[in-house]
């Protein structure tokens, strides 16, 4: 995985990474995810039961990018009581009366939980930054904050893994398209997305940006080729199983002694 890790203080240009990279054939990538799902399914219980670490799982990408259908099929088969999905639409009145972190750190992972972020606050460095929707001196002052963030809840106790779902500009249109031709999904389609697909490039800048800027040795960025889909599964599924293994996490012992308990 480490070809994928961006390491902090290294300079990564995304044009320089292939969204269409994998290694391997599907039929095996797509068991070998199968079979890292049923290990997350068993370490995602022991977290809940051990009770003492938290995971905080952040999904960026572009339109089209594949969050949705990252977690779902990764996270298959989870235990719902131990795991959130967290999503961020546009500000409401009352969270833009607080500094941009306020709604994040309301839904962070508790111990024994994991969260998963669909979109988080590395919108405040992105769509505000290419929108234009505050000034540059405010946009540019979030990345320091946002580290000093992020080090706070590894502190006490937070596991963070970031993953940009790097797709290339040929493979959202395709998707896009899709989208256009099935009316069972027109629903997700949206005329902003046309707009939003012409500041590709200003969009590109903006994630390189945020990922050079933020990616720690407490919360790293793995940036995902994720043109093909079931590669995509793949790696975001075995940095989530080795992180959870490195933990090194237990059953808690029982309360009481159960020996020579018998259930009649």
């Amino acid at each position: 995985m480490k070809q994928y890790l961006v390491e902090p203080g290294r300079k990564v240009k995304l044009a320089e990474r292939d969204p269409g990279d994998f290694k391997g054939g599907k039929k095996d990538g797509l068991a070998e995810v199968q079979k890292l799902n049923e290990e997350l399914q068993s370490l995602q219980e022991l977290l809940y039961a051990e009770g003492k670490h938290k995971v905080l799982v952040v999904l960026q990408a572009m339109d089209t990018g594949g969050k949705d259908g990252a977690i779902r099929r990764v996270f298959e088969g989870v235990n719902p009581q131990g795991v959130k999905v967290a999503s961020f639409k546009v500000p409401t009145a009352k969270e833009l009366s607080h500094d941009f972190l306020w709604r994040i750190h309301q839904v962070t992972p508790a111990n024994g939980e994991m969260v998963i972020f669909n979109r988080s606050h590395y919108e405040d460095v992105l769509v505000v930054r290419v929108r234009n929707l505050v000034p540059k001196d405010v946009w540019s002052k979030r990345y320091d904050q946002i580290k000093d963030f992020e080090r706070m809840l590894a502190e006490n106790g937070t596991t963070i893994l970031k993953f940009f779902l790097h797709i290339s500009k040929d493979e959202q249109k395709e998707r896009l398209q899709a989208r256009l031709d099935d009316p069972t999904k027109h629903w997700k389609f949206s005329l902003s997305d046309v707009e939003e697909r012409k500041l590709w490039d200003d969009y590109q800048k903006a994630y390189e940006d945020a990922i050079n800027k933020t990616s720690t040795k407490y919360a790293p960025w793995y940036i995902v080729p994720a043109d093909r889909k079931w590669y995509r599964d793949l790696l975001i599924s075995t940095v989530l199983v080795e992180t959870l293994k490195g933990l090194k996490m237990d059953f808690p012992k029982p309360k009481d002694n159960l020996e020579g308990v018998v259930v009649e």
